[in-house]
Parts: C-alpha cells; sequence; structure tokens
C-alpha cells in the first residue's frame, strides 16, 4: 500500500526543513524526501549570512539558540570601490543586522528539531519523480534501498532547488527569465581568521572581490 502523508516535501535543506517544522507546528502532517545523506546535508558548505527576519524566524521556532550562541552579529559591512572605504551601518539605517551562521549549521539545527519531534525525513532516496500534479492526490514516486515506494499526498511543495526534479516537472507552466552574465566565481574556504571583522565587498578595474567568514576560524573569500 502507498504511503500517505498531507503534505509531501521534496528536498531538506532550509526551505523543505523549516516548511516541515512550520507545518508541525499547525498541526499538519509532512514526509521530507532528501537524495542525500543527513551526514552529507549537514556538512555541505553554502551561504553563510542570515538576514535578521530568518534569525527572528528561526528563534520564533525554536530552532535559535545554537544560533545565538555561535552567531556572528554584524552590524554593518563596508564597500571599497575607487581607492576609499565606505562603512554601511545598518543599525543607524534601518535598526537592523545581518548573522553570519553557515547554511549547514542550520540545517544541522533543523534536521535534529524535526528529528526530535518525531518528523519523517527520508535520506538516500533515488529517482525520486512527481506525478498527479492537478489532481487532488498527486504523488510522490521514489525508489529507497532498492524498492520501489509511492506518497500519496493532498500537497506536494517542490524544495529541491533549481537542477530538482520539481521544477522541471512543472516547467511548461513557467514563464522563465535568464541572464547570463560573461564572468564567474572562485570562492575559497579557508581556515583562517577573518581579516575583518564585517563584510567586506570591493570593486576593483580587474573585478569584484568579497572578505566573508563562516567562524572566528573560517575565512570565506570570493573573487571574480
Amino acid at each position: 500500500m502507498p504511503e500517505r502523508t498531507q503534505v509531501g516535501i521534496v528536498g531538506a535543506g532550509p526551505a523543505g526543513l523549516i516548511l516541515s517544522h512550520l507545518l508541525h507546528m499547525e498541526g499538519i502532517d509532512s514526509v521530507v524526501l532528501e537524495v542525500h545523506t543527513r551526514k552529507y546535508i549537514e556538512e555541505r558548505v553554502r551561504a553563510g549570512v542570515l538576514e535578521q527576519g530568518t534569525v527572528e524566524l528561526l528563534t520564533e521556532i525554536g530552532v535559535g539558540d545554537r544560533l545565538k550562541r555561535e552567531g556572528l552579529v554584524h552590524h554593518g559591512v563596508e564597500f571599497r570601490f575607487q581607492g576609499q572605504r565606505h562603512h554601511i551601518d545598518f543599525q543607524s539605517l534601518v535598526g537592523r543586522s545581518i548573522t553570519i551562521y553557515a547554511q549547514q549549521e542550520v540545517v544541522k539545527d533543523l534536521v535534529s528539531a524535526r528529528l526530535a519531534s518525531g518528523a519523517q525525513i527520508v535520506f538516500e532516496v533515488a529517482d525520486a519523480s512527481v506525478h498527479d500534479l492537478t489532481s487532488k492526490t498527486p504523488k510522490i514516486r521514489y525508489r529507497k534501498d532498492g524498492i520501489e515506494q509511492e506518497l500519496v499526498c493532498d500537497f506536494i511543495a517542490g524544495c529541491d532547488g533549481f537542477h530538482g526534479v520539481c521544477r522541471t516537472s512543472i516547467e511548461r507552466n513557467l514563464t522563465i527569465y535568464e541572464r547570463t552574465y560573461p564572468f564567474a566565481w572562485l570562492g575559497i574556504l579557508a581556515q583562517a581568521p577573518p581579516s575583518s571583522e564585517e563584510l567586506i565587498y570591493a570593486n576593483h578595474e580587474l573585478g569584484f572581490a568579497l572578505l566573508s567568514m563562516r567562524s572566528p576560524e573560517i575565512s570565506r573569500l570570493y573573487i571574480q
């Protein structure tokens, strides 16, 4: 017999996990399907800057304790161009701030919170596909440990990103706007203390650069 849930969520990134947690708080069942292992998603390096609204949301839903302890609160950023330094003070301008806290740390907190509440997160699924999207019982089919599975849902949430299966499944109903820029990024993650307490965005005739960080011991650097 197919498994049944109210909301089937494809993707255990921050979007899928937060959605699952918010639904849980409203008494709505969900199942999260993820192609990778738990270890992989909790170690995968992604973005590291959280806007204040995100920090407030994570705190409100009960997953902000470690974020408060370990996050680096920045009250501004610095821009450098034409040989000059320009500090943008968020507090004096809008009374808000940003927090440096790596995405994989957010994912760790969310996974722990979801599993502690008895949520079902299915890791290492293969060949996931979505079906009957316009019906009252859309379905997600996938393989787990070599066994074909089907999840019948009231709703499906595609939280598996640009390259995921959900986007291509509804692409014929989308209007896609694309702009290709004639440059690329080189990102460097270094086990070295950041040389600045705040982010520095720099513009130069040879290109753009960013000094960022993930923790007091880890620097994240970008050059165009």
